[in-house]
């Protein structure tokens, strides 16, 4: 019976729940997709961070990643190969030789990171030769050949076919120094890190740098990324103290605290709306509710207990979240979906992406029906919620005062 009640004083009110309606789902299509957006660009960027080049797991030597020098160099590199060998959940493992050298070309000499590579294996760790932009990528048979960055290229005033002399030092301290030939370039979308970096075959590497079976870490890729966090702890325990074996939530412990920090005020921000918003339905109600006062009493005065009347209005309310947040939960998820196939492009803020270490302007949405029907559900509550005090601030007339209220 109060269900035909609630339901025929909805359509007999029409104009306030059609406002109530439009308020909330308004509200909640901004919620699910400021949800959507916000974790969305903050996944993209920690994705790129990580499969750009960071890689899922590390393996360096035992004080490396705080001393980074030629005293704690892995100089076994075959012997933790073995050691893994066909260890479960490893999809690929592969060693890396980072150094720093000096660039020169004709018109200007530039300071890089200097990377040997085994590009076969680096092509499913990372995402440097899905990045190409010009020429072509490494192999392992190249000799004297490199694959750098496009704001290096830019830097060093080179392109695809031209030469750059370096000069660095070698594993073993020893003066290492030659010409190479750009033999391709690429633009990851990190643009400090196209500004620096630079690949050769690591054979050719250890050639001229002296270091065959040295590596500065190993790179592992998960067979599932998302354990990457258990399967660098199972490594750790197999190679022993010597090794540290690190996640990329510790290799990039900075950004994800950022964006931990970003989400912490991005919520804030939106619970202060929020709130707003919760003081404007619960005084729309109570405007509302105030108007029918007379009804109410009229119902009162002929049986109708303050706990039947309780029950109609905030069936009432409950019919109306629940409309509201459906309609709001599908427009902001058909949005969020939408911007999860096709990205936000933010063309004209490239110069401020950049100065963040960014070149990439687009950002997806992150489309997860768990966190739509969670925000979904805050919204009906806080719907529910905003109308009791109205409920009960009407309930409290007595039948007489409520007759004669104008």
């Amino acid at each position: 019976m109060f269900f035909k009640i609630a339901v025929r004083n909805i359509f007999a009110y029409s104009k306030r729940s059609i406002i109530t309606v439009l308020l909330l789902s308004c509200t909640t299509a901004l919620l699910v997709f400021s949800t959507a957006y916000m974790d969305g660009s903050h996944g993209r960027m920690i994705q790129s961070s990580v499969e750009i080049y960071p890689g899922y797991v590390q393996i360096t030597h035992k004080g490396f990643r705080d001393n980074p020098s030629l005293e704690n160099l892995i100089f076994d590199a075959g012997k933790v190969r073995a050691s893994l060998k066909d260890f479960p959940g490893i999809a690929v493992l592969t060693p890396r030789f980072e150094s720093f050298v000096l660039f020169s070309s004709e018109e200007k000499a530039v300071g890089g990171m200097f990377t040997g590579i085994d590009p076969e294996k680096e092509m499913h760790v990372s995402r440097l030769a899905a990045s190409l932009k010009q020429g072509s990528y490494l192999t392992s048979n190249d000799d004297a050949q490199v694959y750098m960055g496009r704001e290096l290229a830019k830097r060093l005033k080179v392109g695809v076919g031209d030469q750059v002399t370096f000069v660095g030092t070698g594993a073993d301290y020893s003066f290492a120094a030659d010409t190479l030939t750009v033999k391709g370039i690429f633009q990851t979308g990190l643009f400090d890190f196209d500004s620096r970096a630079s690949f050769v075959a690591k054979p050719y590497f250890d050639r001229m740098m002296a270091a065959k079976n040295i590596a500065t870490h190993f790179i592992v890729q998960p067979a599932d990324p998302s354990q990457a966090e258990a399967l660098a702890a199972a490594i750790g325990q197999r190679l022993g103290p010597e090794y540290e074996s690190a996640s990329w939530q510790q290799t990039m412990a900075g950004l994800v605290q950022a964006m931990r920090v970003d989400s912490i005020f991005g919520y804030i921000t939106l619970g202060i709306i929020f709130i707003v918003i919760f003081f404007v339905v619960m005084i729309f109600t109570l405007l509302v509710v105030y108007a029918r006062v007379r009804e109410i009493g009229i119902l009162r005065a002929v049986g109708t207990g303050p706990g039947q009347i309780f029950s109609m209005l905030l069936l009432e309310s409950v019919l109306l979240g629940l409309v509201s947040v459906v309609l709001g939960g599908l427009i902001g998820g058909s949005f969020a979906y939408y911007f999860h196939i096709n990205p936000i492009v933010f063309t004209s803020f490239e110069e401020q992406f950049k100065q963040y270490g960014l070149a990439m302007t687009a950002m997806p949405t992150d489309f997860a029906p768990l966190i739509i029907l969670r925000d979904m559900a805050v919204m009906f509550v806080l719907s529910v919620s905003a109308t009791l005090y109205p409920i009960f601030k009407v309930n409290a007339f007595k039948p007489i005062e409520a007759i004669h209220h104008v």
